[in-house]
Order: C-alpha cells, then sequence, then structure tokens
C-alpha cells in the first residue's frame, strides 16, 4: 500500500481521500437513519376500560409510548381465559390490525396484555434491550409451563432462567410477528399460548428466524411464579423492579394467572405512584375538588350503616355520624341494627335523623335480615335512590375526622376505604394479600401501611367496615354479599376482584379506629363501664375528665384544699352517672350495720350503707383504674411513696337524711384514701362532705368527678357530714391497706 500511494500523484491522491471521506460520511448517516427510522408499535387487546386497562394507559402515557388498541367495546369471544385455556380472539384481532404493518420491515412490533400490565420505561430502553437479544422475535417466559403439560420435554434445555413461553408479551420485528400470528389458523376461543409454544418448538423456525425466551427477563417479568424472585428498589424519585434472581431490571411487568394482586402492589410504586423521597406521587391523579363548592352542588351520598354485633360505645358512633361535616340534607340513611342490645340507641337516633337528613330507611331486629342479606337490601336502596355515593360504616367504626365524607370523594376513586385499625393491635380494615384459598396474607409493605410509615392510597386484595363506592361503579359492577362459605365482605371484595375493580385504602389522615367487639359484657345497664381493657382509648374519652392528665404534668400544682389531702378531677360525669344507675340497678344496699357477711370477718368497724365493687363484677376492672389514673397522681403528691393501687375495699356509698345521713369520726384501713363525688352538691343533695377534725378543715360541695386523696391513718381522722336533704353519693377505696 505504501509503495501503491507513493506512486501516485498529488490530485489522484486528493480524489481518492475525498471518495473515501463521503462514503464513510454517507455509511454513518444511513446507519443513523435506520436507528432513527426503526419505530416502535404496541398493540393490546381490550374489550372494557377497567382499571387495570386504565393503569396499563396510565403507564404508556407516561413514557410516552403510542398503543393500539383492539376490541375495545366489544364483545369477548375468548372464552374464560382465567380458569380455562383461550385467547385465540386475541390473535385474530391482531391480524388485522397487523396487515398495514406486516412488509415494514424497520417496524417493531409489540404485542401486551393491558389489564395485568405496567410498563416502566419508553421506547429507546425497549428497543435497545430487544436488538440486544439479536432475534426476530422475543416471548417472554416464565417458570410454569401453560396449557399443555406434555410439550415439557420438547422445549430447549436451559442453563439458568425461565424455561417456558408466556404468550402475554412479545416483541418483535413486524414481518415475523405477523408470520408468527398468522402460521396457522386459530379459533376464538383456541387457546393463544399454545399457538405460539407450537411455533417456538418448532425448532426449524426457532433457529433460522431465530425466535427467543427471555429467560433472564431483560425486558419481560412474569409474576407468577417467581414472587420470590423481584423486589421492589427505590433510588431517590423513582421506584424499580429488580429481579434479583438475574439482576436484571425488566421494563414491562406481567400480573399473569393467579399473580394479579402481587401486580396491584407493585403498582402501588411504579411509574412514579409512590418513591421514598416524594411520597404519594400519584395520590393527585383524577383528583377532585369538592371543599369548596356550595352545598346544594355537592354529590348525594347514602350511608348505609350496619350493627350487626353487640358494640360498645354505641352513643359515641352515632354522635360521630351525625357530626360528619356533610350537608345532611344532601344524606339519606340506611340503618339496620340486627341487635335488641341496641334497640332503644338506634330507635332514638333513626327518630332525631328523620328530621334532619334527606331520608332514612331502617330495619330492627325483628325484620330477620342475615348479615348478607341487609346488605344486598342497602344496594337495593341505594339504586332506588338519586345518589352518587354509597357509603358503608358498621359500628365497629370511631369516625374523629368530621371531614371524612368530602376527603374520600375528593381522591376520585372506584371504592375507597379509610384505613383504621384497633388500638394498639395491627387489626384493620385493610389486608394488603390473600392466601390461595382466599384468606387473610400480609403484603410486604402492610406493617409500613398500617404504622403509618408509608402513606398513600393503596390497591389492595380486602376492605370491609368502612369504604365509599362511587355510584357508577355500584351500578356497574353490584357487589354479592352472599356467597355460600363465605362472610360478607369475603364475598363483596371477591365480587370486586373477579371484575378487575381496584379497591383501595387511604391512611393519609387519621380517620379513626376499630372499635374492639370481642368479649363485650351486655349483662349490665351500661356495659361500655367494663371496657377499660379492650378499648382503653374510648374508654378514657367517654369516662375519664378531661382536665385529668393536666394534674399529672410537672408545672401544675395539684389543688390542697387541706394539710396533705389534696382535691382533682379525675371522671366525666357521665362515668358518674353510670355508676350510680349500674349501683341503683343492682339495688342491694347495706343495711348500715356493723354486722357485714361480705367482709371476711363479718364485721365493720364504721359501717355505710353501700354497694362493693365486687357485687357488680366490677372490682378488677377498678383495681385497673386505681392503678392507671390514681396511683400516678398520689405519687406526685406524695414524693417518695410508690403505691401498689391495691384495694380491699371499693364502694359506693349512699348518704340520706332518712338512712344514713352521716359517718362518725374514723381512721381508714388504708395508707391513702380516695372519696370521688359522684352527684352534684345543691342540686341532687344538701349538706354531705368531709370534715378533717385535727386540722379543723372541711371539704364540701366537691364537684361531680372531683376526687378526694388523703392519709387513711395516723394524722388524718375524719367524719362524713351530714346530708340534710336529698340523696349524696361517693365512690370510696381504702388503697394500700
Amino acid at each position: 500500500m505504501e509503495g501503491f500511494v507513493r506512486g501516485l500523484s498529488l490530485p489522484i491522491l486528493l480524489a481518492l481521500f475525498t471518495t473515501f471521506l463521503t462514503t464513510n460520511i454517507v455509511a454513518a448517516s444511513d446507519e443513523g437513519e435506520q436507528g432513527d427510522d426503526v419505530r416502535l408499535v404496541v398493540f393490546t387487546v381490550a374489550s372494557a376500560e377497567t382499571d387495570g386497562y386504565k393503569r396499563f394507559m396510565r403507564s404508556m402515557d407516561t413514557y410516552n409510548l403510542k398503543v393500539e388498541v383492539l376490541g375495545m367495546n366489544q364483545e369477548w369471544r375468548g372464552g374464560d381465559i382465567v380458569r380455562y385455556p383461550g385467547g385465540g380472539y386475541k390473535l385474530n384481532l391482531l391480524k388485522v390490525g397487523l396487515e398495514k404493518y406486516k412488509d415494514e420491515e424497520d417496524t417493531i412490533i409489540m404485542f401486551s396484555d393491558s389489564y395485568d400490565v405496567i410498563f416502566t420505561t419508553g421506547q429507546e430502553e425497549i428497543i435497545k434491550k430487544f436488538k440486544a437479544f439479536n432475534a426476530s422475535i422475543v416471548f417472554s417466559a416464565e417458570n410454569l409451563l401453560w396449557p399443555d403439560q406434555s410439550v415439557r420435554s420438547e422445549y430447549p434445555v436451559i442453563a439458568s432462567g425461565y424455561p417456558y413461553l408466556c404468550s402475554g408479551l412479545y416483541i418483535g420485528y413486524a414481518p415475523y410477528v405477523y408470520k408468527a400470528v398468522t402460521y396457522t389458523d386459530i379459533e376464538d376461543e383456541e387457546d393463544d399460548q399454545l399457538h405460539f409454544t407450537k411455533l417456538y418448538l418448532d425448532k426449524q423456525k426457532r433457529e433460522e428466524w431465530p425466535i427467543k425466551l427471555d429467560h433472564l427477563a431483560t425486558l419481560f417479568q412474569n409474576l407468577n411464579g417467581a414472587r420470590d424472585d423481584v423486589k421492589l428498589r427505590f433510588e431517590g424519585r423513582n421506584s424499580l423492579l429488580h429481579n434479583i434472581k438475574f439482576n436484571t431490571v425488566p421494563i414491562c411487568i406481567h400480573g399473569n394467572g393467579p399473580s394479579k394482586l402481587h401486580l396491584n402492589q407493585l403498582g402501588n410504586y411504579l411509574v412514579n405512584m409512590w418513591s421514598q423521597d416524594n411520597g404519594c406521587l400519584g395520590c393527585e391523579e383524577d383528583r377532585i375538588r369538592i371543599t369548596d363548592l356550595p352545598n346544594d352542588q355537592l354529590p348525594n351520598v347514602m350511608i348505609a350503616i350496619f350493627i350487626i354485633v353487640p358494640t360498645p360505645f354505641i352513643d359515641e358512633f352515632f354522635q360521630k355520624i351525625r357530626a360528619l361535616q356533610y350537608p345532611k340534607n344532601k344524606i339519606d340513611l340506611f340503618i339496620n341494627n340486627q341487635k335488641m342490645f341496641h334497640y332503644d340507641v338506634a330507635k332514638n337516633f333513626t327518630e332525631q335523623a328523620k328530621k334532619e337528613y334527606r331520608s332514612v330507611q331502617s330495619y330492627i331486629p325483628a325484620d330477620g335480615f342475615s348479615e348478607g342479606e341487609a346488605r344486598m337490601k342497602a344496594v337495593e336502596h341505594f339504586l332506588g335512590l338519586d345518589c352518587q355515593y354509597y357509603f358503608n360504616v358498621d359500628a365497629d367504626v370511631q369516625i374523629v375526622q368530621p371531614y371524612t365524607l368530602k376527603l374520600l370523594i375528593e381522591q376520585n376513586r372506584p371504592i375507597l376505604a379509610p384505613l383504621v385499625s384497633r388500638h394498639g393491635k395491627l387489626w384493620t380494615n385493610f389486608w394488603g394479600d390473600l392466601t390461595p384459598d382466599g384468606f387473610y396474607a400480609r403484603s410486604e409493605d402492610y406493617l409500613e401501611i398500617v404504622k403509618y410509615k408509608r402513606l398513600g392510597v393503596w390497591n389492595g386484595a380486602h376492605i370491609s367496615y368502612i369504604y365509599l363506592i362511587k355510584g357508577d361503579t355500584l351500578r356497574e359492577h353490584p357487589p354479592n354479599f352472599v356467597i355460600e362459605g363465605l362472610d360478607p365482605d369475603m364475598a363483596m371484595c371477591r365480587t370486586y376482584r373477579e371484575k378487575g375493580v381496584f379497591m383501595y385504602v387511604d391512611n393519609r389522615h387519621d380517620y379513626g379506629h376499630l372499635i374492639t367487639t370481642d368479649y363485650y359484657e351486655t349483662s349490665h345497664l351500661h356495659s361500655d363501664l367494663w371496657e377499660i381493657y379492650n378499648n382503653r382509648p374510648d374508654w378514657e374519652a367517654k369516662y375519664i375528665h378531661q382536665d385529668y392528665f393536666r394534674q399529672l404534668q410537672d408545672n401544675h400544682e395539684v389543688t390542697q384544699p387541706c394539710p396533705d389531702v389534696y382535691q382533682f378531677p379525675i371522671v366525666t360525669e357521665t362515668y358518674a352517672k353510670h355508676l350510680i344507675e349500674e349501683m341503683e340497678n343492682y339495688g342491694q344496699w347495706s343495711n348500715g350495720q356493723s354486722e357485714d357477711a361480705r367482709l371476711e370477718g363479718g364485721y365493720e368497724n364504721v359501717p355505710t350503707r353501700d354497694i362493693h365493687m365486687k357485687q357488680i363484677n366490677y372490682e378488677k376492672h377498678w383495681l385497673y383504674f386505681l392503678k392507671e389514673f390514681v396511683a400516678p397522681v398520689a405519687e406526685k403528691v406524695y414524693p417518695g411513696y410508690y403505691s401498689k393501687a391495691y384495694a380491699l375495699m371499693n364502694f359506693v356509698v349512699r348518704y340520706r337524711p332518712d338512712e344514713q345521713p352521716t359517718l362518725r369520726p374514723h381512721h381508714d384501713s388504708s395508707t391513702y384514701t380516695i372519696n370521688m363525688a359522684l352527684n352534684h352538691h345543691n342540686v341532687d343533695y344538701k349538706g354531705g362532705g368531709a370534715h378533717f377534725i385535727r386540722y379543723n378543715c372541711s371539704c364540701i360541695g366537691l364537684p361531680v368527678g372531683y376526687t378526694l386523696m388523703h392519709p387513711g391513718r395516723l394524722t388524718h381522722y375524719h367524719e362524713g357530714l351530714e346530708t340534710t336533704w336529698g340523696t349524696r353519693y361517693i365512690m370510696v377505696s381504702f388503697i394500700d391497706p
């Protein structure tokens, strides 16, 4: 070459160099144009715009992918592919759709199912990954063989990866995709996956075309049988799906077969739905604003109330329903009470509601509906109303967010439940996942959601107790609450899962909580008094004085009306009233004599007319009350003393002028004593009070719910002053005897 160049003249060299340069520029230009001219066309088949379809289209829009939808608003003729082989109808639709592309060698065709697929990137990455296969067509792969098990041995042996073809996702050059779809005729109800499986198992075609499977999930991730292979990965604003088995990041996620719930969970994060840096990015999408609308423009809502089991704090439940910040003339009520125990409370609410709400329909225990039948009756009633939303609230729910209805409506989801849970427990109205037989299973993110560590709106497997359903959703897909072998809530959720209707839960607000109804004692006049263990926060809200906890603050000085005698609020007037009524309902007051068979020794030195807590089966609960609410104050006002908060003598005393108006001077058999006022001085009685003789100091007219606390022995010799009119009730405990 060197000699050849030396022998050429300068003009010839310049001409050759120009020709070489031009040729290379054109070649580079042609190569670039060829890459730029390659286009991606995505096809899918869908007969209706389901929630899954909308999610699929959102992912396409996010990454600017154009998709041709086949079969929309047409009858599905591909058989029951959820339970049986089928889907040939998809290929027959695709044949028609591919006609205009079948000769375009630079067109890449991608087919994807829609109801159960999410795309996580755009065209450039898709084409890049596809070209790396050096194949004419690439099908997704999976662990499970479907539908013909007999062909297992015909599959090529691979060193690693998913071995079997899945027809839910595939990509290839247009002429080859067309040939793959049309290489043989297929009936609408025949199986599309078997159609492609036979093509792939044809060794000659597989090698000549060539046809490949995405064994390592480089492009496609089928979730069925691969749950443990994938893990969400959070990178700033992005949430990715990482195949940890093969160290790949697939771009199309397919919830094939029974893995649709898993896809729903992943869909809560992927495609800019949620990230660790920014939280719920998708929560504001499609949101509507009704907060500033005039009342007459707000949508009508039917609230369906169900009392299925005896339920604590039912009065408070109805109070919170009434307190919802939504115009009552826009609300229709449906009330089903199945328990006589709540008959009076439900009746009173219903009668008052008829004066306030747009309409009220109520059913009582005598109507004899089962729970499932009652819920079906509510749906039937809704369908006859002009309402845009159906709001189910079971009596187990205590709503503390007065704007709950507006917040749920604004989120604009087909079905949305506010997250509620039992106090201190992981029991909620939301299931993140299901077992194969349809019962509760914990999703990977369940704890983060129910502990409010991840805030958002979450697509889940099951909701219950309280939820909002759009009227359009309910009319198009009426729920079925009566399925043999299933509880009504499980029946409803299975109905919606099978229909592809997404059910969401919102944990971005403190909406309220669930009441624990287990072990509720209904044999009492005021059974809520006994709920100090099972539903303590509700018990405190109802029965502990609003100023009690201020007594425990370091900067607060507890009132001291007499030396070492302290006075402070501890219970509400409701507690005092209920305790009196429980005692009078029991009715077996002692006779005020020293002989007392209730005591171990049979003798009381300073007797009163009283009823012991033990007699109404309340002593255990009362001792717990002493430990939790009395002892902390005692330890504050008597520094250095640590109370065991134990008492043998706990009783309600009744003073009357014609029974026992006074109590003679005495010491108490206690380290310290509490004396709690249960009714109103100068209203329910006159006179009365405690006089501490050593200090010549009296405490008279203690407010209802307040208690006196004083030493019992040695220093605080005291007497009960005369009750001159009415009836005075006090609660007494001799603590740490």
